[in-house]
């Protein structure tokens, strides 16, 4: 590929952008009404007997998290086409924005191991191409707007991690928990910091954690029953796939999926290879969630986002579009439910096997301490692809 501008490679990834969500807005927002509702009852206090903090108890359905109900009640005030249509615009950009950062993530990361940094830009762009119609599919055709800031903040927190900001890591995992739960099994990118720096960033996060959730469970204990909700277990689900039938989410599955995301985070930052730790932590949703919503595939094209353009070398992002075709072509062209899940059970399995075990060269440093050289430090691994 021949070498391409900043401003060229921002104005295709725009173009792309704004093509899908010409193609996608006008059958979008499935799902808005929910953060709609949410953000009315958030906002409507002690006036609604199901309203303010009685939110959760009596509504266990909005499985969104309260970051998220604020948020989106800023657009309540418009008409609802309305501001379901600009609430899609903005989280069009955050998109955009996401991939800007993961670069400049990159970029910082590997500055000092003498990457080619046009190479690094084509390696967004060509990423790009394949993150933007996910994000389309749960920014715009779904409107969830709780996955858009929970992956928004997590991409923050990546950059912080990168510049070896301990509060702002904690402060963005933190938000990206208090806009949606399942952002739990991203945690472990808090250990990615140097070991000095966990206790500050693990305060900040559970300070932040708490706030938005204890005056919920306080105000009303009955919320956490929304934990328990359930939803239809789909025959194409890996988790049906696996020899679970029960017709709803089993007990034991919410809890599984945030401890399974949660150890191989672990496991891939001990291994070396904390940027995998988004997309272990989504593909533990893929193999255990009963459901299998398109826009799910969002969180893990962000994790092979981050896995390709800061934890490989390749110009060329396999995972990406690997991700982009077995996760969301295979809806389209493949035939039956059984295989279907038997493919998203088999991405899963191959690409946490492959990064967390496939060897690795040490290509460069632990990030600093805030405000310190990305050089300096102890040393981590990172892939070498």
């Amino acid at each position: 590929m021949s070498a391409i501008s900043q401003r060229v490679h921002l104005v295709l990834l725009t173009a792309w952008t704004v093509l899908w969500f010409a193609v996608v807005q006008p059958h979008g927002g499935f799902s808005w009404h929910y953060l709609r509702t949410g953000g009315e009852l958030l906002y409507a206090g002690t006036d609604r007997a199901d309203g303010g903090l009685n939110l959760y108890a009596h509504h266990p359905e909005l499985q969104m998290g309260p970051v998220s109900f604020l948020a989106a009640g800023v657009f309540n005030p418009f008409p609802e086409p309305v501001g379901q249509l600009l609430a899609a615009g903005v989280m069009s950009l955050l998109g955009l924005l996401i991939l800007v950062v993961a670069g400049r993530s990159a970029a910082w990361h590997l500055l000092g191991t003498g990457t080619n940094h046009q190479r690094l830009r084509q390696r967004v762009l060509i990423a790009g191409l394949a993150f933007i119609p996910m994000w389309i599919e749960v920014a715009v055709r779904f409107g969830h707007l709780d996955d858009v800031l929970a992956l928004f903040f997590t991409a923050l927190a990546v950059r912080a991690v990168t510049r070896g900001n301990p509060a702002a890591t904690g402060v963005f995992l933190a938000l990206a928990v208090d806009s949606k739960p399942t952002a739990l099994a991203f945690l472990p990118l808090l250990l990615a910091l140097p070991r000095g720096q966990w206790l500050r960033a693990g305060l900040w996060c559970a300070a932040l954690v708490a706030l938005a959730w204890l005056p919920f469970l306080l105000d009303a204990p009955q919320s956490l029953t929304a934990a328990r909700f359930a939803i239809p277990n789909q025959p194409a689900s890996a988790l049906h796939w696996l020899g679970v039938d029960d017709p709803r989410t089993p007990p034991w599955d919410r809890p599984a999926q945030a401890t399974t995301g949660l150890v191989l985070g672990c496991v891939a930052v001990w291994r070396g290879r904390w940027p995998a730790v988004v997309l272990l932590g989504a593909n533990a949703r893929i193999a255990l969630d009963p459901s299998v919503y398109t826009y799910y595939t969002a969180s893990v094209l962000l994790g092979t986002l981050l896995w390709d353009v800061i934890g490989q070398r390749r110009l060329v992002p396999w995972w990406s579009w690997i991700g982009l075709i077995t996760l969301y072509g295979a809806v389209f062209v493949v035939p039956g439910d059984a295989a279907r899940g038997l493919i998203r059970l088999g991405f899963v399995i191959v690409s946490t096997a492959y990064v967390l075990l496939w060897p690795v060269h040490d290509r460069r440093r632990r990030p600093p301490s805030a405000g310190g050289h990305p050089t300096t430090g102890q040393t981590l691994h990172t892939a070498n692809g």
